[in-house]
């Protein structure tokens, strides 16, 4: 069995901007940062800590934009991120149980995701990138009973899907 942490692997959230005010928003990256996926054999086990979220970065056109948001930014969306969003203190874990079917470069992982209280059936569709395993796959956060963010009276929101990325060493 392969156990895989924040200190091998990584786990990001990208978030995409909405709304009348959708200009003055950012699209954001989000780490956790403290998560276990376990691989054995074909089986896959993970869990993820929503109060270990902490925002990397605001992104402009696809890229990285470090120097877009102030500390004092990156806390508030954080705090308003496990607050108002995810509700981390009526749901303190995201879990994660399924199958993955390698077949040569390319991965497909099918389970069960218990996000915000709610479980559904999510697949993952990854690829082998140098050495690493790398996992992306769209989230409708209303499926989950997840309100996105919203500010303004509406006019300055966050769009309903954000994008999981999880990248594992290859071993």
């Amino acid at each position: 069995m392969s156990v895989f942490d924040a200190s091998r692997a990584e786990c990001s959230v990208f978030t995409f901007k909405d709304g009348l005010l959708s200009k003055i928003a950012h699209d954001l990256r989000v780490k956790v940062d403290r998560f276990e996926v376990k691989v054995d054999g074909d089986r896959v086990e993970a869990t993820f800590d929503p109060k270990s979220l902490r925002v990397v970065c605001a992104r402009k056109e696809g890229r990285d934009d470090h120097g877009a948001l102030s500390g004092g930014d990156r806390s508030k969306i954080e705090g308003n991120i496990q607050k108002d969003v995810l509700e981390t203190s009526r749901h303190p874990e995201i879990r994660f149980s399924g199958t993955a079917k390698i077949e040569g470069e390319r991965a497909t992982v099918t389970g069960q995701l218990t996000l915000h209280g709610a479980t559904r059936t999510i697949t993952v569709e990854g690829r082998r990138e140098g050495g690493r395993w790398v996992g992306r796959t769209r989230l409708h956060q209303p499926d989950y009973g997840i309100t996105p963010y919203s500010a303004m009276l509406g006019t300055l929101k966050i769009q309903p899907s954000v994008e999981i990325e999880l990248s594992i060493p290859a071993e």
